[in-house]
């Protein structure tokens, strides 16, 4: 027979068996009849002759089963059997079984919503045609190095050399020119935020320029139109093109296909839309979420000038990225040598390199996930939490292993009179681990639709309220294999040890009307085990909840030296073709003036650097008279700067301790004036009143002579979990320019309510000027702690599922043992022991077993908070308040747990106790 026809009669007697079945017994039967016949030819009478036949040949149900094992479905129909006999035995015990999937779903689903985020941030790579062949172009330099002004990515190396991966456009166009050790190499830059006007309406779009061989080079078809091609990148403005994101498409356009060669504008600059991007492709800066538009870099001067002029000549500022495939058969080391020397060549050609002066080192990395700066921020936060989901799922596993203990055990006996009857222990085996599965398979369904529900928890958490979402839950087959394997996984770890006890039964210990005590007490230390090793792994969870919300504490309780409420914040970003420089300071003053007026308002400040959003503005700070100000080649001293509004002490209520505040006579023509927080004063200052005095700030070459005219309190800058440092504070109106600014805004108004005033009095003065990231004080400090947040808040649903865990754990053992402790407790009962007695014993054996679980913990514990000590604030990694609150707590629920079966013990009537088994 040949292999199609034995595998569809095989599938046959897989769908149909009852059908198969019948068709084997009708064989069987001819055959029987056929044999029968022949013998009756040959004399014998008809009855022998069937007898003969039929004795010969086999009964019909042996020739069955040699049938089935002959085709193969044999194993399939002992399968079938099991799981028929597996899911009626779960049946006739509801409360277990709820309680078993529910702990599993619990555990799986944390791991799979773990897991949806851990994809997403750390293996997610670019929706490219072969990404793994992309290479990122980095740079390497020490203090001496050539590049000096630099806008993008940098990082410091292991030696101490800073890391970037941002080159001058010149750069780029001598690498591309000379290269010949990749396929092609292609320049990309995430530009942020740009206004675009559709249908005479301003709003925030961001953005990815892109070299016109972007699209080519990573081989990327628009759904939509067409991609931007060398001509459009081809000279400055000569391609007034753009494509936009599948999502800008859908949420902006309603997926029109009459987007094509719509006219929009981009900072006042024509343009027109040319295609759409595909679903997936999300650009190559990184793989979480998509700019909403790509331009050509050709229309950088155009639409979007930085610093007042066009970046594509300039060869002091390196910002452009920088990508290209390495061809078939050279090895990425050789394509780095050969591009370090380009490099040395590229620089020579568009700097003039100092005598002390050195030229970087290229690197090239992985470009399979873009330049991935959330896989850098969130992969330790990650990896934390993947562990703490692991401890949750063992939990789970202990916990379930210990309830099926208790229940091989009170199965004892059918498993003996099974083997008694013949079944081997391989059978018994194969029988429990199908019950296992079986709950593990159901738990895993259920988990994966609470994964499913929750795939945006974690997003949601790390998305502020003004931020569009920073990572994308998505759901794939990936997700759905790993949640298959982790539910595979689990049922064999939790089935591993009921089914080895199983298999261990003794048949004629098993038939007997009961166990011998000690046999009894001896395999009972399996489940004790299981339970402290419960305890344990929850005096971890509860210790790690412990700690982040601690944490989490402190930084809300932080003392800021400013008071957030009442404070509303937004950002203005006024096109550089249309405020350049002064006129951009004119402007912030002519809307300062505006919102001032604004009816609810109190007072209004600008800042360019709002307080408590995790980031700085430095410059380097000399007083006069200081030996490093002689000279520009001493080692100078970099200070926290901000450059603030009249009333910005004032708004945010920062005392002034000494000398004046900035008021209306700090005009663009006036001497320039700074104010000093006491930090700066005691580093500087420690001996003398530094009002009046000159200090020098800014580039050590062309230095800013500014004169301290007042002293404020300390305040925090940067972050929460940083001391206010060495600050000045100077009037935006003094300075040269500043292309985003945020204004904070005092009122005595809700939020809903005073934004349309606010808008109202910024489109008085240019309707294309939208308010951007609208928020207040108090949301700008939380999304910098939205990391404490997100691990408070898992930790703290992990302990708490621990502890539920833990409890069920608990109970269910001590339940056990005093069932089959009945008779036992009766006897002592019947000899006088009273039943305060009989509740201590019992209450006592639980605690030990939690004492002896929370001893176990703590170890693992304080371990575990010396890992994460760089991630916690106010509190040190063995923090006693901590660590003494999860032990008693843990001791707490053990007791309790147990408390219901050590009074039915204490309760027990001796007389029914006797006659228990």
């Amino acid at each position: 027979m040949s292999l199609a026809s034995r595998i569809a009669t095989w599938w046959k007697a897989v769908r149909r068996p009852e059908q198969f079945s019948d068709e084997i017994e009708d064989e069987l039967r001819f055959h029987i009849e056929a044999y029968a016949t022949d013998l009756m030819r040959s004399g014998l009478p008809r009855e022998e002759a069937f007898r003969r036949a039929r004795a010969e040949l086999g009964g019909l149900a042996a020739q069955k089963e040699n049938c089935r094992e002959a085709w193969g479905t044999r194993a399939w129909d002992e399968l079938r059997s099991d799981l028929r006999y597996a899911t009626r035995m779960l049946a006739k015990s509801p409360g277990f079984t709820a309680i078993a999937i529910g702990s599993l779903a619990l555990g799986i689903g944390a791991n799979t919503i773990i897991f949806t985020v851990t994809k997403a941030i750390l293996l997610d790579r670019l929706a490219v045609r072969h990404p793994e062949e992309l290479r990122l172009f980095a740079l390497t330099q020490g203090d001496k190095g050539v590049v000096h002004s630099s806008w993008g990515y940098f990082d410091q190396t292991p030696e101490g050399k800073m890391l970037s991966t941002s080159f001058s456009y010149p750069v780029y166009q001598q690498l591309r020119k000379h290269n010949n050790a990749l396929q092609d190499i292609f320049a990309f830059k995430n530009y942020g935020r740009l206004t675009a006007t559709i249908d005479d309406k301003a709003e925030v779009v961001t953005s990815e320029m892109v070299s016109g061989n972007y699209y080519r080079a990573l081989g990327v078809h628009p759904v939509l139109g067409r991609p931007i091609v060398d001509t459009d990148d081809a000279a400055p403005g000569s391609g007034p093109v753009l494509l936009i994101s599948y999502g800008y498409w859908a949420r902006r356009f309603g997926r029109s296909p009459d987007v094509i060669a719509k006219k929009i504008e981009v900072n006042s600059a024509p343009m027109t839309i040319v295609g759409v991007n595909p679903p997936d492709f999300t650009g190559v800066f990184g793989v979480q979420s998509s700019p909403d538009v790509f331009l050509p870099f050709g229309m950088q001067p155009i639409a979007a000038p930085k610093f007042g002029s066009s970046l594509l000549t300039d060869t002091n500022l390196w910002w452009v990225m920088m990508m290209g495939r390495l061809k078939p058969g050279v090895s990425a080391e050789a394509a780095q040598s050969k591009l370090d020397a380009d490099l040395n060549g590229a620089v020579r050609a568009t700097l003039t390199v100092g005598k002390d002066e050195e030229i970087p080192r290229l690197l090239l990395e992985n470009g399979s996930r873009g330049q991935n700066e959330a896989g850098g921020q969130f992969a330790k936060p990650i990896y934390v939490l993947i562990s703490l989901a692991g401890f949750v799922l063992l939990l789970a596993c202990a916990n379930l292993a210990n309830l099926l203990l208790a229940r091989a055990s009170s199965r004892q006996r059918e498993m003996s009179v099974r083997l008694a009857l013949g079944a081997g222990r391989a059978r018994i085996l194969r029988q429990m681990f199908t019950e296992s599965l079986l709950l593990s398979g159901a738990g895993g369904a259920l988990g994966l639709l609470l994964g499913y529900a929750g795939r945006n928890a974690i997003p949601h958490l790390l998305t502020s309220a003004w931020e569009p979402t920073a990572v994308d839950g998505k759901f794939d087959w990936m997700i759905f294999g790993f949640t298959a394997a982790v539910s595979v996984f689990t049922g064999l770890l939790f089935g591993l040890a009921p089914a080895w006890q199983a298999t261990r039964t003794q048949v004629s210990s098993g038939l007997k009307d009961s166990v011998q005590t000690a046999t009894q007490r001896r395999r009972n230390l399996t489940g004790k085990t299981l339970v402290v090793v419960q305890v344990a792994l929850s005096m971890l969870l509860l210790v790690g909840a412990g700690l982040f919300v601690r944490t989490l504490m402190n930084l809300n309780g932080a003392h800021l030296g400013f008071r957030p409420d009442n404070i509303l914040l937004f950002d203005l970003q006024p096109q550089q073709t249309r405020y350049p420089e002064a006129k951009g300071i004119a402007l912030y003053r002519q809307v300062e003036e505006k919102l001032t007026a604004v009816p609810g308002v109190d007072s209004v400040t600008l800042v360019s650097v709002p307080l408590i959003a995790n980031n700085i503005s430095n410059m380097y700070f000399t007083p006069d008279g200081h030996p490093e100000n002689s000279n520009s080649k001493g080692k100078k001293k970099a200070v926290d700067f901000n450059t603030v509004g009249a009333d910005f002490f004032q708004t945010f209520q920062i005392p002034i301790v000494a000398g004046r505040s900035f008021d209306d006579t700090d005009t663009e023509t006036s001497r320039k004036v700074a104010i000093v927080n006491q930090q700066l004063v005691k580093q500087f200052f420690p001996h003398a009143n530094p009002i009046g005095k000159m200090f020098n700030a800014g580039d050590p070459y062309k230095p800013k002579h500014i004169e301290i005219v007042g002293i404020c309190k300390d305040a925090k800058y940067e972050s929460l979990r940083r001391d206010p440092p060495a600050t000045f504070y100077l009037p935006y109106r003094q300075q040269d320019g500043a292309e985003e600014m945020t204004f904070a805004v005092h009122a005595r108004m809700q939020e809903d309510a005073i934004v349309p005033s606010l808008r109202t009095a910024v489109a008085s003065i240019d309707k294309d000027l939208p308010l951007q990231d609208i928020r207040t004080q108090n949301e700008q400090i939380e999304n910098t702690t939205r990391q404490e947040r997100i691990f408070a808040s898992l930790t703290s649903g992990f302990g708490i599922l621990a502890l539920i865990l833990a409890c069920i754990g608990i109970y269910g053992i001590m339940a056990y043992t005093v069932a089959r402790r009945t008779n036992e407790i009766g006897i002592r009962m019947a000899l006088g022991a009273q039943s305060g007695k009989v509740l201590r014993m019992i209450l006592r054996e639980a605690s030990w077993m939690a004492v002896v679980g929370v001893i176990a913990g703590l170890g693992a514990a304080i371990a575990m908070a010396r890992l994460i000590a760089s991630m916690l604030f106010g509190l040190k990694p063995y923090d006693p308040m901590t660590l003494g609150g999860a032990s008693l707590l843990l001791v707490l629920i053990a007791i309790a747990a147990s408390w219901i079966p050590a009074w039915r013990a204490a309760h027990v009537d001796p007389i029914k106790a006797l006659r228990h088994e």
